[in-house]
């Protein structure tokens, strides 16, 4: 069963939370709230995110300064966030959104359809991290098992690539549809880089199991970072 992704939506008024989860429920992912900024670092600490959509305006702690908090810690810098913001915004208030490390800078009142569609991309792109960091996790269980599968069994080695070169196809397949999809979409620039870095993962993740192929040389090969 694949898990769900999880949203955070940040905002200090209730009805701009239930409208947020009213346009987003169709994604069927895990919608988490919170009513601040310091709520919202908190949530931070103990689960993962997809994508983070949090207000500019605010009491106490403001968009600005929460993103600022989120981008200076290791385990959150790298999820894409989506500024909403009521207030009129010159240019300054944009400098400012993408300084802080925001994805995109949206104003309200927005098109309920174009901001599904932007929090749809960034998710499938978390999926899709997840199902590598899986395949990659797998490969060295067993690479270090010197090829047991989670029952204890030894498989040949034959059988074994060719079970973790299927499963890794099938990532590679659902990665280049999504990059195809995001060039059609003229998408964020954002989405794009993040793909791109998803496919070189990919590629470095291939390139050890071929390494692995009888007669590519001997040795186990080093399993690509995560980072």
């Amino acid at each position: 069963m694949v898990q769900k992704a999880k949203i955070l939506l940040v905002d200090d008024r209730p009805e701009n939370l239930l409208a947020l989860e009213a346009i987003l429920s169709a994604l069927d992912q895990t919608l988490v709230r919170a009513s601040s900024g310091e709520e919202a670092l908190k949530a931070l600490l103990t689960d993962d995110f997809a994508v983070i959509l949090l207000d500019v305006q605010m009491p106490g702690m403001d968009g600005f300064e929460t993103a600022a908090h989120i981008k200076r810690r290791e385990r959150t810098r790298d999820i894409p966030i989506i500024f909403l913001t009521a207030i009129n915004h010159g240019p300054h208030h944009t400098f400012r959104g993408y300084a802080a490390g925001a994805v995109d800078y949206i104003s309200k009142p927005f098109d309920p359809w174009v901001l599904r569609a932007k929090v749809s991309v960034f998710v499938e792109l978390y999926m899709k991290n997840c199902q590598l960091r899986e395949q990659a996790a797998l490969l060295r269980l067993q690479l270090e098992g010197g090829g047991k599968s989670a029952v204890g069994d030894t498989k040949e080695p034959a059988g074994l690539l060719a079970e973790l070169s299927a499963r890794l196809a099938a990532v590679e397949e659902q990665a280049e549809a999504l990059s195809k999809q995001l060039d059609d979409d003229s998408a964020d620039a954002a989405a794009v880089a993040t793909a791109a870095h998803l496919e070189r993962k990919l590629t470095g993740l291939r390139r050890a199991l071929d390494a692995l192929e009888p007669g590519t040389g001997s040795g186990a090969p080093s399993v690509p970072s995560q980072n």
